[in-house]
């Protein structure tokens, strides 16, 4: 009979199952058993993931360097705040978006920062505004016009898609006007909104209780109709300050004010029928709107830059991740009482 299925040591495992039995020479210390392997396979897991994600940002990084560099050479110019320039030069500035207060080229501070970078610099001899807007603040479309009047170089207006309202009344202060044939031009007009929801309020069962100075504080409120007395206080404030913008663009595009009023219907108008009525000079490009700046300006040729906004690379990153919810200028649109749309 065979005891190696059947011998047993303490613990009542079979012999085959238990670790082989050490021998030791006897006066001799025990010999410690060999350490298990250590296992480092979520080492290098973690590795790997650490290297995965330094180079999608690196890569990334390198994106934003590539992009930026191309979108400074459309137009054969960089983007800087304070730019290099050698020799004869003209700016691009660029409106897009909302007209209103949040410090880009479409706010009254963006643009005349801007439009102070071009005054100072002497190899600037121009300025071209590529608008692409359908208005916005009316207060903030007035103070850009001021600054574009001012301004003391030539500046000439690129219309794009879109050049309208607030943005127009900016645009009719300039040297010259070019728009596409398919352009929308004009669209003159002042607007003020509110929303009655006092109906829904009651059906809800939802009381709102006003304390104010005087009752009409709340008009604007939207938790009751307007009376008479307030419907015609706000239509005379719309029409004062419509008449502002039709002065500001008959003085800028030499027109009478009965003709701009006469054009004044709120509704845009094609940059065909643009030329014809006398609310732009004529149908071009960007590329045109540079030559007549040059022209104006009395060089033959030039360079061009972008006067951009400041924005930092990590921010044009997180932009393309869809990670910031910051302002972009051109997606945002300010609360107003009055807005030239």
């Amino acid at each position: 009979m065979s005891l190696r299925g059947h011998l047993a040591l303490p613990g009542h495992l079979p012999y085959r199952l238990r670790a082989p039995l050490a021998f030791r020479v006897p006066g001799q210390p025990p010999v410690p058993p060999a350490p298990a392997p250590k296992k480092r396979g979520w080492i290098v897991a973690l590795v790997a993931v650490i290297l995965f994600f330094l180079f999608l940002f690196v890569a990334m990084f390198s994106c934003v360097g590539m992009v930026n560099s191309s979108f400074g050479s459309l137009g054969g110019g960089t983007s800087s705040s304070v730019p290099y320039t050698s020799g004869n030069t003209v700016a691009i500035i660029t409106i897009d978006g909302t007209i209103q207060y949040d410090g880009s080229t479409s706010s009254p501070e963006g643009l005349s920062a801007k439009l102070d970078i071009a005054a100072a610099s002497p190899d600037i001899k121009a300025v071209v505004l590529r608008v692409n807007s359908g208005g916005g603040t009316a207060t903030a479309g007035e103070e850009m016009a001021i600054y574009v009047k001012d301004f003391p170089k030539p500046i000439v207006v690129s219309s794009a898609s879109t050049n309208c309202s607030a943005a127009y009344e900016i645009s009719s202060q300039a040297d010259y006007i070019f728009a596409d044939e398919t352009s929308a031009i004009g669209a003159i007009g002042t607007i003020m909104q509110t929303t009655d929801i006092s109906q829904l309020l009651d059906k809800l069962g939802i009381q709102i209780d006003n304390i104010s100075s005087t009752e009409s504080k709340e008009s604007s409120f939207g938790v009751r109709p307007l009376s008479e007395e307030e419907r015609a206080h706000y239509q005379a404030m719309v029409d004062q300050i419509n008449g502002i913008f039709v002065a500001k663009v008959a003085e800028g595009r030499h027109m009478t004010v009965e003709d701009v009023q006469a054009l004044a219907t709120g509704l845009p108008y094609t940059g065909i029928d643009g030329v014809e009525n006398g609310l732009i000079d004529a149908i071009g490009t960007l590329d045109d709107a540079v030559a007549k700046a040059c022209e104006l300006a009395g060089i033959g040729s030039a360079d061009v830059i972008y006067l951009r906004d400041e924005r930092s690379d990590l921010s044009f990153m997180m932009d393309l991740l869809g990670s910031s919810s910051s302002s972009s200028t051109t997606d945002l649109k300010e609360t107003s009482l009055y807005a030239l749309q």
